[in-house]
């Protein structure tokens, strides 16, 4: 596998924008761990979404990247505003799947910001996908990413099925994650059309990013990873030739009776890779993310939306 060279940085910054979480009354803090605080009437929204502000800082530069907008605009929106985030000063978006939940906000931030913008996307975004339920009489189909619509953004589209670097080489985008381990089997009851027929997702389009912390080590940051928050951590790892993994943090997708087997082998395999901070969020589970705060207490922290992660 081919290494590519990211740029250290000094500073890595992380804001949770839509996550499936929130509680205004969790206010501690640390040096790594920022709660906002945001006083009642006002109040974040959570939904079954994912969005994360990340700010690289290197060379005195920063560079904004957003990964994945959640499942509405509404959401993502009003959090913005709470947070009191400039959407304009964002110079690289980055679509972590095709799922309704991580492109649900898409078109409608880049109609309002998208100028001045590179999007980068895996070709199978835009795939039909559905869920095949037991006990439903018919798959459910899901919601898919209009290509047009996103082509007639202001955005430039880039599209990509390869590991490529972002935010002047400060951030790594894996491409298609190399599947490894023997219990990360993906999510069998998801369905796309490829060549005009219904299989198994391979979710060929999961992709994750990689930031390199100045005497730190590397912070993966998953979106959903269907293809194994284990694997991808490898597969970063072997990418960017740094053995050292400083946090991880992003959806597991560990929830439901269908993973709950995998649950503790994926922990198990966390403590051999033995970051010193994971962060589960969004598709994670409340089972997966009880077991993790409870086998990797002293790592591990409860995400909430407003929550900022300060890596330096």
């Amino acid at each position: 596998m081919n290494q590519i060279k990211l740029k250290e940085v000094d500073r890595l910054e992380i804001a949770v924008l839509v996550d499936n979480f929130t509680d205004l009354l969790m206010l501690e803090s640390s040096k790594t761990v920022r709660r906002a605080l945001v006083m009642p009437p006002a109040r974040f929204f959570a939904e079954h979404g994912f969005s994360l502000l990340i700010k690289t800082t290197a060379d005195g530069k920063e560079y904004s990247t957003l990964l994945d907008t959640g499942g509405s605009t509404d959401c993502l929106f009003h959090n913005v505003e709470l947070l009191k985030i400039d959407f304009n000063n964002i110079q690289s978006v980055v679509l972590s799947h095709g799922h309704f939940d991580h492109f649900g906000g898409l078109i409608g931030f880049l109609k309002a910001y998208g100028k001045n913008k590179t999007v980068y996307v895996h070709p199978d975004v835009f795939l039909e996908r559905r869920l095949n339920l037991p006990g439903a009489p018919d798959p459910i189909d899901m919601s898919r990413l209009d290509e047009s619509a996103l082509i007639s953004t202001k955005a430039t589209i880039r599209k990509t099925k390869g590991a490529t670097t972002l935010a002047a080489e400060t951030i790594l985008l894996s491409g298609e994650v190399e599947r490894t381990t023997d219990f990360e089997k993906g999510f069998p009851l998801a369905q796309a059309k490829i060549d005009n027929q219904w299989i198994v997702d391979p979710f060929y389009d999961d992709q994750a990013l990689g930031v390199h912390v100045k005497d730190r080590g590397l912070v993966v940051i998953g979106g959903c990873s269907h293809a194994g928050i284990i694997n991808t951590i490898t597969h970063l790892q072997k990418k960017t030739g740094i053995e050292t993994v400083h946090a991880v943090l992003g959806g597991f997708h560990l929830t439901g009776a269908i993973f709950e087997p995998i649950i503790q082998p994926t922990i198990e395999a966390m403590k051999e890779l033995n970051p010193q901070f994971v962060f589960p969020m969004h598709c994670t589970g409340w089972t997966a993310i009880k077991r993790f705060s409870e086998e990797m207490k002293d790592q591990f922290t409860l995400t909430t939306v407003g929550t900022t992660y300060l890596f330096q």
